[in-house]
């Protein structure tokens, strides 16, 4: 099997995936408990990121981008292989904010399906995830 920038996205995409839908389905089962909730997943999705930067750090196109204008990231994105770069740093954040959502929720006895839609959210949004998180967590219980 090569191993390009389309086959990498599949894989981290699905492995992403799986996680989210363990997280939203199946919280307390313990798969779900060992495989993310412990945040073993986005340190694979961490590993898959440092070896993808490391490759374009260590590759032909080594000097061709950067971070200090918008310019120079949007040169970074002009390659498949920066592109994958990116996404996954997204999939692993995000994640590492969900298991973060789920880990406050369960401490703060906010009922799943209040969680579920930020989850959702985060997912597939990221920041807008987390905002609804906070406004949930905010205002949950108020009432009482």
């Amino acid at each position: 099997m090569t191993l390009t920038p389309d086959s990498l996205f599949s894989l981290a995409n699905t492995v992403a995936l799986l996680g989210w839908a363990l997280l939203v389905v199946a919280p307390r089962w313990v798969i779900t408990r060992r495989v993310v909730l412990s945040g073993a997943l986005p340190l694979v999705l961490a590993a898959a990121y440092a070896a993808l930067l490391g490759a374009h750090y260590l590759g032909p196109r080594a000097t061709e981008g950067g971070f200090s204008t918008l310019a120079e990231v949007a040169l970074l994105f002009k390659s498949p292989w920066g592109l994958l770069t990116g996404w996954v740093h997204y999939l692993c954040f995000d994640m590492a904010v969900g298991i973060w959502e789920s880990h406050d929720a369960r401490r703060r006895g906010l009922p799943h399906l209040l969680l579920v839609p930020c989850l959702v959210l985060t997912f597939l949004f990221g920041p807008l995830g987390l905002l609804l998180y906070a406004l949930v967590r905010r205002f949950y219980g108020m009432s009482e």
